[in-house]
């Protein structure tokens, strides 16, 4: 990349930069800013004060030089000093001038909100971390930033931005792309003696170790797909591993945003959700026309990798099946490095990895010292992560985040506020179900209360009057 030549003839030289949420995301950005020479965390904000306090001690700063300040006036002469300020006021961070990028981490659509348009009304860039708000009301945000003269970027580190900067890569040197998307954290490891398939917890997305055991009639079908067998080997390897956790709704709300930055659309509303080896992306992974599985081309979509435990995964990755439309350049793309299929008509070009917000400091510098983002140009709400009720919800109940088990999410061409149309479900997130709801049902807006002096149903609203027309889908779903 040329990031280095980019920074280093920016007008200045460092990004003051202030952390919203000490999550795993968030805290990660503030212990990796001492070894970044263009970034300075200095001002966190968290409700709970200890954790951001505990940031900077595990960054390495000197517990002399932290400091705790809920006043405006404080933390002012406390950063004009070279402290480090932790706060649970908002206000402490919009009236320090210097800050240059908001780095949005909470995780709570509300607050995400509430704390970006803050942030872009006082004239300050918005590193968007928070992809539940991002996937409600992402594209009003980013107008209201141009509008104000600054930038609203989604951020390297998560799959949604890294995946959106590969496919502007691949846009510009000319690759058609046939389908995008990403890898599940969690990977299905198949232990060929035992014949079984392991899924184990990692605290974040896979809450519990999982095992089944594979009979020896299907154990044929985890074997590398054969040529112009892909539906049938995706159908049973679906089949036989429903017993593992699957994809959830925290996976599906990056790829909402991802298809609103790409124009890459999901097949069907439920999605494939494959269970693939990285060899088998390119074989499976690409339209009806070259043996995959998809009706046509310009999808996006979700796997979880499939692999012995002696081979590669995907470590939660990002991936394009691509194809170059001239013979010898498409010659050159399947036989320099790329895994193609068997005709070599289609490659997989893929990145194994997401370091969260260890490498999320190339967003804030673009946005800090370039006054760019790392986004794609043209950002609309094209599709909505929604829900339907995986049980009987009785009304009163609050509704969950997307770790909440009693919903199950899809993803839908994006319609107005209408009462019959399903709601996002970051904008239903933690409010309660007016009615009564059954098992199976989509979750409307009819469906929820709405709470009293909400940032993002207000931001929605005016997202709706800006890109949408008034759309009813009850014939879609």
């Amino acid at each position: 990349m040329i990031y280095h030549h980019l920074f280093q003839n920016a007008p200045k030289k460092e990004v003051n930069v202030a952390v919203i949420g000490t999550g795993h995301f968030g805290k990660a950005i503030v212990t990796q800013q001492l070894y970044n020479e263009f970034l300075s965390v200095r001002v966190i904000m968290d409700i709970d004060t200890e954790a951001a306090r505990q940031s900077f001690i595990d960054a390495g700063i000197d517990e002399e030089l932290i400091h705790y300040s809920r006043s405006v006036e404080g933390a002012r002469v406390l950063f004009d000093k070279g402290k480090y300020i932790y706060t649970d006021e908002i206000d402490v961070i919009m009236n320090i001038d210097a800050i240059d990028v908001v780095c949005e981490a909470t995780g709570v659509p509300e607050a995400g909100a509430v704390n970006a348009k803050l942030a872009i009304e006082n004239k300050k860039h918005v590193a968007m971390v928070n992809k539940e708000t991002d996937s409600a009301i992402g594209p009003i945000l980013k107008q209201m930033a141009q509008e104000n003269g600054v930038v609203y970027t989604p951020v390297d580190g998560d799959q949604h931005g890294l995946l959106v900067t590969m496919y502007e890569w691949a846009k510009v040197i000319g690759l058609t792309v046939i389908a995008g998307g990403k890898a599940r954290d969690g990977e299905f490891i198949y232990n060929e003696q035992n014949r079984t398939v392991t899924i184990e917890a990692d605290g974040i997305t896979v809450h519990e170790t999982a095992t089944i055991q594979v009979s020896e009639e299907d154990v044929k079908y985890f074997g590398k797909i054969p040529d112009g067998r892909a539906k049938e080997y995706v159908a049973k390897r679906t089949e036989i591993l429903k017993g593992l956790p699957g994809a959830g709704a925290f996976d599906l709300c990056e790829l909402t945003i991802m298809a609103n930055y790409t124009n890459l659309s999901p097949d069907k509303t439920e999605l494939f959700k494959a269970p693939l080896k990285i060899t088998e992306l390119p074989v499976a992974y690409c339209s009806e026309e070259n043996e995959g599985i998809f009706s046509k081309e310009g999808i996006i979509d979700v796997t979880t990798c499939f692999r012995r435990e002696d081979e590669a995964g995907m470590g939660g990755g990002v991936f394009l099946v691509v194809r170059c439309d001239n013979a010898y350049s498409n010659y050159i793309l399947t036989t320099k490095g790329q895994i193609p299929n068997y005709d070599r008509s289609t490659a997989v070009i893929y990145r194994p990895y997401h370091l969260c917000g260890v490498e999320t400091s190339t967003s804030i510098a673009t946005a800090g010292l370039l006054n760019m983002d790392t986004g794609s140009l043209d950002y609309r709400p094209r599709y909505d992560l929604v829900k339907k009720a995986a049980r009987d919800i009785k009304a009163g109940e609050v509704l969950g985040n997307d770790h909440d088990y009693s919903l199950e999410a899809m993803m839908v061409p994006a319609v107005t506020m209408e009462d019959e149309n399903p709601i996002p479900g970051h904008i239903m997130n933690g409010n309660k179900a007016k009615v009564d709801i059954k098992a199976g049902e989509w979750i409307t807006y009819a469906m929820v209360e709405r709470p009293e002096n909400s940032t993002l149903w207000e931001l929605r609203e005016l997202q709706d009057e800006k890109f949408l027309s008034s759309t009813k889908v009850e014939s879609k779903l």
